[in-house]
């Protein structure tokens, strides 16, 4: 795994003072660590149950239609408000710096599916909070989250094992 972490910038003040942005870009541009990213999730979940794979925009969308492709799986986007062209249901939470609102196709799943979420990073919480309760509106089962960075200070990673989520992270970053 620290070819992974090797592989991921850090971007001091953006985007906004004091916050270490993690930047998966670099991540994604490099092939092997992006394979490691993907076996190392797959083999952690292949043996859950899974019916789908849902990715948080917008950089759980690279991860996670990767993992789904893997493992054979559908992938369901998870998006800002606005973007998606049917009919949602949407769920409005707090980021570590400001506010916003995530949306799902009201058809996107129903009460037999089991699905992962996926997003690069774990920080306070809200973004994958907000996601697992859209999945659960939806009458679907949270078979857990996986992120590629924990930010274990912000303390979402425990936020979600406190709602009974089961998390896999590939590293951690000290800080904000």
């Amino acid at each position: 795994m620290s070819e992974i972490k090797d592989t991921i910038r850090t971007i001091p003040n953006f985007p906004i003072d004091g916050i270490m942005f993690r930047d998966v870009t670099t991540l994604y541009s490099n092939p092997n660590a992006m394979k490691e990213v993907v076996n190392l999730t797959a083999n952690f979940w292949e043996n859950e149950g899974l019916t789908c794979v849902a990715g948080i925009e917008a950089r759980g969308f690279v991860t996670g239609s990767l993992i789904a492709n893997y493992l054979s799986l559908p992938f369901i986007p998870i998006r800002k408000k606005g973007k998606l062209p049917h009919q949602t249901i949407s769920q409005d939470y707090d980021l570590e710096y400001g506010k916003a609102t995530l949306e799902i196709h009201i058809d996107a799943l129903n009460k037999s599916d089991n699905v992962l979420i996926v997003d690069d990073l774990i920080a306070t919480g809200g973004t994958a909070i907000a996601s697992v309760e859209l999945i659960k509106r939806l009458e679907a089962n949270v078979q857990g989250c996986s992120f590629i960075i924990d930010l274990p200070e912000l303390g979402g990673r425990k936020k979600l094992e406190n709602i009974g989520i089961k998390v896999q992270t590939l590293c951690a970053f000290e800080g904000h």
